[in-house]
């Protein structure tokens, strides 16, 4: 595992990184009402169309990502 997951609950708006399929993905939080995960809008990755992931959008366990210190 490349990501190490941090204690922190991501706000909308933070950007936050998490590991799928041994990729890293990096995206923003969009508002919504889950309670054990966030909604990550990955629009912001540069790569993301050569990743050849099949949506911009993905949810996220709180357990699973890290938020990314500005």
């Amino acid at each position: 595992m490349m990501i190490q997951p941090d204690d922190r609950i991501a706000n909308p708006g933070q950007v936050v990184s998490f590991e799928r399929n041994d990729i890293v993905f990096k995206g923003k939080v969009i508002p919504s009402q889950c309670q054990r995960s966030v909604i990550v809008d990955l629009t912001i990755m540069e790569n993301l169309e050569e990743i050849d992931f099949e949506f911009d959008r993905t949810v996220v366990a709180h357990t699973n990502y890290r938020i990314e210190d500005e």
